[in-house]
């Protein structure tokens, strides 16, 4: 196992280019089951989960090509066995493809997350309004159905992960089907442009009412050569902006689109940060001390729970109180005790807190409870005087490609090392 050894302060110049959305990433690799061909990627992002994902397309029977292409043309089984869903909770992607592509799927329930429940009930109750018969047997959805059929679901929440498995199900469904109260997300737009390259009739993508016109999967004849490129990670762009912020420097976040991240900017901005938009990035200039402020987590548009905990860590060095409720996910203050750790105030009632910004952090073994977490600790880390030691790091792999390396290009002295 893995840790970094981070020596502080620092300050960062240069740029830095933003990797593939792992979140974007996910839903599309999972939606190549649908279609009989072989696709390429130009830029899959080289992460833990990524690749686990790609070992259950294998594992069903998909050709894979390291990080280049997947070919589902002879994709075989429909089951997706315990032993690899378990690593990810983004597993469960695979349900609505194979399910409209083979009429059947037996996908275990998903692990991988130590953030909050999470439950897939919205996913299954979707399942069931497209006419799929589900079973709950011994840590397994079972799912079956002659033929998916178009119909009109109202989610309960707009979950991102539903919306997507029920956008691939309803592709190959009879009729239409109406998502409403949909997530929102980008990458739900950019899952909807990835299945148009092969066809799909999907309307109103990025909204809360979305709407697929189903096919006849026996009548489908396979595109020509397919080379998609994936959006930009807007989680990982917002973090290297806040590490500029934190560190009081001058760099240059690029190859993402800013308005996926217009929630983040608009609080920073309100905090006194001085930021310069640019078509497909965002300038960050020095812009000292800032101001504390209030923020509430939502599903997009609003405040992105995924940067929680790294706006946390600027809050705790700014300019008086600050108050975060956060509103998504249960359990996702867990960075908290070790912020504490390095001398930051925060308090905790239920799903609020109370940071008080302080000068001077003191360096401190710490440990990383999930993957947005290990960023928060990263940043403080780089304002802190001395050497902080961060321990399971693991987490980081799962959604930061060459972290260690991009913030070194940025002037960082942080060193991964074993532990």
């Amino acid at each position: 196992m893995d840790k970094l050894i981070i020596k502080g302060p620092t300050k960062l110049k240069g740029e830095v280019a933003i990797s593939a959305s792992k979140n974007a990433t996910l839903p599309i690799l999972a939606a190549t089951l649908l279609f009989p061909e072989k696709i390429e990627f130009k830029n899959l992002p080289g992460l833990s989960d990524i690749k686990f994902f790609m070992q259950i397309l294998e594992s069903l029977g998909a050709g894979i090509e390291d990080l280049k292409s997947v070919d589902c043309t002879s994709v075989n089984k429909t089951y997706a066995d315990y032993d690899l869903v378990r690593k990810m909770r983004a597993s469960i992607l695979v349900l609505g493809p194979l399910l409209s592509r083979f009429g059947e799927a037996v996908v275990s329930l998903p692990g991988g997350c130590a953030i909050g429940s999470r439950p897939v009930d919205i996913h299954l109750t979707g399942m069931e309004a497209l006419g799929a018969e589900i079973i709950l047997e011994k840590g397994y959805v079972k799912a079956k159905a002659d033929r998916l059929k178009g119909a009109k679901i109202d989610l309960d929440f707009p979950s991102v992960g539903a919306t997507e498995n029920l956008m691939m199900a309803a592709v190959w469904a009879e009729g239409e089907t109406l998502i409403s109260n949909a997530a929102r997300e980008p990458e739900i737009e950019d899952l909807a442009n990835f299945l148009k390259e092969f066809g799909c009739d999907i309307q109103g993508a990025g909204t809360s009412r979305i709407t697929i016109k189903g096919r006849d999967f026996k009548s489908y004849k396979p595109a020509k050569e397919i080379k998609y490129s994936i959006i930009g990670d807007r989680i990982e762009a917002a973090t290297y902006i806040i590490a500029g912020l934190m560190t009081d420097s001058h760099i240059k976040v690029t190859h993402f689109h800013p308005e996926h991240i217009k929630a983040v900017i608009d609080v920073l901005i309100k905090m006194g940060a001085k930021l310069e938009t640019h078509d497909n990035a965002i300038e960050v200039f020095p812009s000292g001390k800032l101001n504390g402020t209030k923020i509430d987590t939502a599903p997009f548009p609003g405040f992105p729970t995924d940067v929680q905990a790294q706006l946390m860590a600027l809050m705790g060095i700014s300019n008086g109180l600050s108050f975060v409720r956060e509103n998504i996910f249960e359990n996702r203050f867990m960075h908290v005790p070790e912020l504490v750790r390095m001398g930051m105030d925060i308090e905790l009632e239920a799903s609020a807190a109370i940071i008080e910004g302080q000068t001077n952090l003191s360096p401190a073994p710490v440990m990383c409870t999930d993957l947005r977490a290990s960023a928060a600790l990263i940043l403080a880390a780089l304002v802190t005087a001395g050497e902080s030691e961060i321990n399971r790091i693991y987490h980081l792999d799962r959604g930061y490609e060459n972290l260690c390396g991009k913030l070194k290009d940025l002037g960082a002295n942080i060193e991964r090392v074993k532990a």
